[in-house]
C-alpha cells in the first residue's frame, strides 16, 4: 500500500497548498465568498459538478447498484435532473442578482423580514449537509489507514476546513476543478471499465444476476418520485447551490456551465450503478451494501490506482464538505448573526449583496468558516447515520423552503407574509411528522411541502400584495441592473477564470 498511501498523502498535501494559494487572492467580500462572480464555463461547470456529487453520490451511488441494479443510479440522477432545470429555467435569473444568500433573494423579492426566519432553516439544511460529508471521512480513512473513526473524522475535517477557512471560494474553487478531474480519471475511466472487465463483462453479468437488476424502474416508483421531490427540488433552492451560481461570470456562463454540469450527473450516476451492479457479481454476499465501493476498489485494483481512485473517493467527499461548510458560515453571518446586530433600529436585510470592509469583512467570513467547521467536525463524531442525517437536511430544505423560493421567482401575488407563514408551517410540518412517523418516512417532505403551498397560496392571497416599488427593484435586478455601483470590484485584475 506504499504506493497508495503516497497518492493520498500528495493529494491532500495539495489541498492544503490550494488552500495558501486562495488566502493570498481572497482580498474582498466578493472574492472569499463568491470567487468575484467571474468563473469562465469549464471551471464553472468542473466545480458545479464537483460539488453536488459527494460521498453519497458516489460511495452511496453504488451501493444502490449493488442493491438494486442499474436502477439504483436514480438518486444521483434525479440530482442530475435538478441541476439541469436550474441551469436552464432559473441560473441566469439567480446570477443576475448580485447577492451571496438565497435569503438575501427572498428579501429583494419581497421586501425584507424573510431573511432570519428563512436563514435559519437554510442554515440547519447546510450544517447537516456538512456533517453528513465529514461523517464519510470515517468509512475512506478507514480503507486507507485503519483509522479509529473520530480519528478519520477529525483528520478530514481538519483538512477541509483548514483550506477553506484561509482562502474561501478561491480555495474551494481550485481544489473542486483538482477533485474534479481525479474524479473523473479514477471513477468514469479507471474503476469502471476495470469493475465490468473483472465481472466478466456485461453478458456475464446479466447471466448471474436476476433481471430486475437491468430493468430501468426495479428501485420502485415511489422511491424514484421521492428522489425527485427531495434531490431534483433540492437543487433548485440549496444555498451550497446558489452560491455556486454566483461565482459565474454571466447568464451564459451559469446556463450552459451548469447544463454540461448536469450532464455530467447523469454520466455518473450510470457509472456508479453499474460499478456496484458487477460488484454484486464479485462479491454476492457482502454485509452492507456500502460496503460495495471500498471492497472492489481494495481486492480488485492494481496499486497506485487503487490509491488514485481512493483519492477519487476522498475528492467526492471533500468537494461537497467544502462547499456546504463555506454556505453554512456564509448563511449563518450574513443571515443570521449579521441581522441580529442590526434589529436595533438600522433597517431590514442585507439584501444588496454590498462588499462592506474589504479585509474585516474576509476576516469575520473567515472566523465563521472556522466556527461552524469545528462545530460540523464536533457533530460528525456524535452522529453515525448518515442517510438519516441528510434526510433531515433535504425535508427541511424543500418542506420549509422550497415554495416560497419558487413563488418569489415565478408567482407576483406572492407576499412576504405569504413567505414567512410558508416557512414555518412547512418547516414545522417536517419536524413535527419526522417525529411521528419516522425520520425515513417519505410522509414528512409529502406532507410538509403541500401545507408550505397551501399557506403560501391562502396568506399571501389575503395579505396586501406587495409593493410596485418593491417589485420594480426586483426587476431591475432580475434585469442584471443595480442601483448604485457594486463595490465588489476585486483586488486582483478582472481576467476571465476557466
Amino acid at each position: 500500500m506504499a504506493v497508495d498511501y503516497a497518492v493520498i498523502v500528495v493529494y491532500l498535501a495539495g489541498m492544503l497548498a490550494m488552500g495558501w494559494w486562495g488566502m493570498r487572492r481572497a482580498k474582498s467580500k466578493s472574492e472569499f465568498l463568491v470567487a468575484g462572480r467571474r468563473l469562465g464555463p469549464w471551471m464553472y461547470s468542473g466545480t458545479m459538478a464537483a460539488i453536488v456529487l459527494g460521498g453519497a453520490s458516489t460511495i452511496g451511488g453504488v451501493g444502490l447498484g449493488y442493491k438494486h441494479g442499474l436502477s439504483g443510479a436514480w438518486m444521483v440522477f434525479t440530482i442530475g435532473l435538478g441541476l439541469l432545470a436550474l441551469s436552464v429555467f432559473f441560473s441566469a435569473r439567480i446570477a443576475r442578482l448580485k447577492v451571496y444568500t438565497v435569503s438575501e433573494m427572498l428579501d429583494l423579492r419581497y421586501g425584507g423580514r424573510a431573511g432570519v426566519i428563512s436563514g435559519i432553516v437554510m442554515w440547519a439544511y447546510t450544517l447537516m449537509l456538512a456533517v453528513t460529508s465529514t461523517i464519510a471521512y470515517a468509512t475512506i480513512f478507514d480503507v486507507l489507514f485503519d483509522l479509529h473513526r473520530t480519528v478519520a473524522i477529525i483528520l478530514g475535517g481538519a483538512i477541509v476546513v483548514a483550506y477553506s477557512t484561509l482562502g474561501g471560494m478561491w480555495s474551494i474553487t481550485i481544489t473542486d476543478m483538482v477533485q474534479f478531474v481525479v474524479k473523473t480519471i479514477g471513477l468514469l475511466l479507471l474503476l469502471l471499465p476495470i469493475a465490468v472487465v473483472k465481472a466478466g463483462g456485461f453478458s456475464e453479468m446479466k447471466a448471474k444476476l436476476p433481471d430486475e437488476y437491468f430493468a430501468p424502474f426495479g428501485i420502485g416508483g415511489e422511491t424514484i418520485f421521492t428522489y425527485v421531490l427531495i434531490y431534483t427540488f433540492g437543487m433548485l433552492i440549496g444555498q451550497d447551490i446558489w452560491q455556486r451560481v454566483f461565482t459565474a461570470r454571466g447568464d451564459k456562463v451559469a446556463r450552459w456551465g451548469g447544463t454540461v454540469a448536469g450532464t455530467y450527473c447523469l454520466v455518473y450516476a450510470l457509472a456508479g450503478a453499474v460499478i456496484g451492479t458487477a460488484a454484486k457479481v464479485l462479491y454476492p454476499n457482502l454485509g452492507s451494501a456500502d460496503d460495495a465501493f471500498a471492497t472492489i476498489v481494495k481486492d480488485e485494483l492494481p496499486m497506485g490506482v487503487r490509491g488514485l481512485v481512493l483519492a477519487a473517493a476522498l475528492a467526492a467527499v471533500m468537494s461537497t464538505s467544502s462547499g456546504a461548510l463555506i454556505a453554512c458560515a456564509t448563511v449563518a453571518n450574513n443571515d443570521i448573526w449579521s441581522r441580529l446586530r442590526r434589529l436595533g433600529g438600522r433597517g431590514g436585510g442585507a439584501a444588496g449583496g454590498a462588499d462592506g470592509a474589504g479585509h474585516d469583512e474576509v476576516r469575520g467570513n473567515r472566523l465563521f468558516i472556522l466556527i461552524m467547521g469545528i462545530g460540523v467536525i464536533a457533530i460528525a463524531i456524535a452522529l453515525n447515520d448518515v442517510v438519516e442525517a441528510l434526510t433531515v437536511a433535504y425535508n427541511l430544505l424543500v418542506g420549509g423552503l422550497l415554495v416560497p423560493i419558487l413563488g418569489g421567482l415565478l408567482w407576483k401575488r406572492g407576499t412576504v407574509y405569504g413567505a414567512l407563514a410558508g416557512v414555518i408551517v412547512g418547516g414545522g410540518a417536517v419536524v413535527g411528522l419526522m417525529a411521528a412517523y419516522g425520520i425515513l418516512a417519505n410522509e414528512p417532505v409529502y406532507y410538509g411541502l403541500l401545507s408550505s403551498l397551501a399557506t403560501y397560496l391562502i396568506v399571501s392571497l389575503v395579505t396586501r400584495p406587495t409593493d410596485e416599488a418593491v417589485l420594480a427593484a426586483w426587476r431591475r435586478r432580475l434585469a442584471g441592473e443595480t442601483d448604485e455601483e457594486s463595490p465588489e470590484t476585486p483586488s486582483a485584475p478582472a481576467v476571465p477564470v476557466g
